[in-house]
């Protein structure tokens, strides 16, 4: 696994992982992973359930659980069954009849499995966990383009915000503590694009939130404009790759999509381990 220079990356991953690991009865609503107010309520009334019964987990926050299962297997199929129905990521039974199932190491790995090189290169262009994400036209700071094809061999979040949009401003304090953590991890790189305003007026916004924060010129220049650049010299409308904002894409060092993510996430902090896996054992 590569080493990250950054102490406090470590030290919050690690903390991360024991919060799973010591869930020490099922009926530890807290220690469930990436849950939000509603999701812990939904948790609540899996835990009201007579067994059998289930309750699955995905990263991004999505959830199910069963309700009326006769064995435990057609609880876990159903619990499965209405986390997947909810997100494209791969759900994974947390908990099962009065104890929880779901290895620290396997959720973690929840990305994963990683395509390696030719798989990868036989992938579709998309959007969606697995696709090819879009090789996007950028410019850093400096006004020098910048390729995401030229990111293969590191792992690379992709946000999508606006200084306009109230959700966004919400989730960036949260986000811009995550990249400021990981800004010593070499093969992991945050860019943070602004949509439907023109950069100048993001990155005033952006200073005085989050200084030092990883911006990236969309070439968006106002609200009427929602086009972003293609490094072949094309064009793709914004709600191709993000339905609203704020988006995240996380792409893993082939270029390959592992996460996907439309709205706020709650407790970024949480997905260090996941970006510390898809650098460990992704770009094969």
């Amino acid at each position: 696994m590569p080493t990250l220079k950054q102490p406090l990356l470590a030290a919050t991953a690690l903390a991360v992982l024991a919060g799973l690991a010591q869930a020490a009865t099922v009926t530890d609503v807290d220690a469930v992973p990436q849950l939000d107010a509603r999701g812990k309520d939904g948790y609540r009334q899996f835990l009201a359930i007579a067994s059998p019964r289930a309750f699955a987990i995905a990263p991004g926050g999505a959830w199910g659980y069963s309700t009326e299962a006769g064995t435990a297997a057609m609880a876990e199929q159903e619990a499965l069954a209405n986390c997947q129905a909810n997100t494209r990521q791969r759900c994974q039974v947390y908990a099962r009849d009065d104890s929880v199932v779901l290895s620290q190491v396997n959720w973690i790995r929840s990305w994963g499995p990683y395509k390696n090189a030719s798989a990868a290169a036989k992938a579709k262009a998309g959007t969606l966990p697995g696709d090819r994400f879009p090789d996007l036209l950028l410019k850093d700071v400096r006004g020098k383009p910048v390729k995401l094809s030229s990111l293969r061999g590191k792992i690379v979040v992709l946000h999508f915000w606006g200084s306009w949009c109230p959700p966004c401003q919400r989730e960036m304090p949260d986000l811009a503590k995550l990249a400021e953590t990981s800004k010593r991890a070499r093969d992991i790189r945050f860019l943070f694009v602004q949509v439907r305003e023109d950069f100048a007026k993001a990155s005033e916004w952006a200073r005085k939130v989050a200084p030092g924060l990883p911006l990236f010129d969309s070439g968006m220049t106002g609200g009427s404009d929602t086009d972003l650049h293609l490094a072949d010299g094309g064009r793709i409308a914004d709600r191709s790759i993000a339905m609203a904002f704020p988006t995240t894409y996380v792409i893993d060092k082939h270029g390959i999509v592992v996460f996907a993510h439309v709205g706020p996430v709650s407790g970024w902090d949480q997905y260090i381990p996941f970006l510390r896996d898809a650098a460990a054992r992704s770009g094969k």
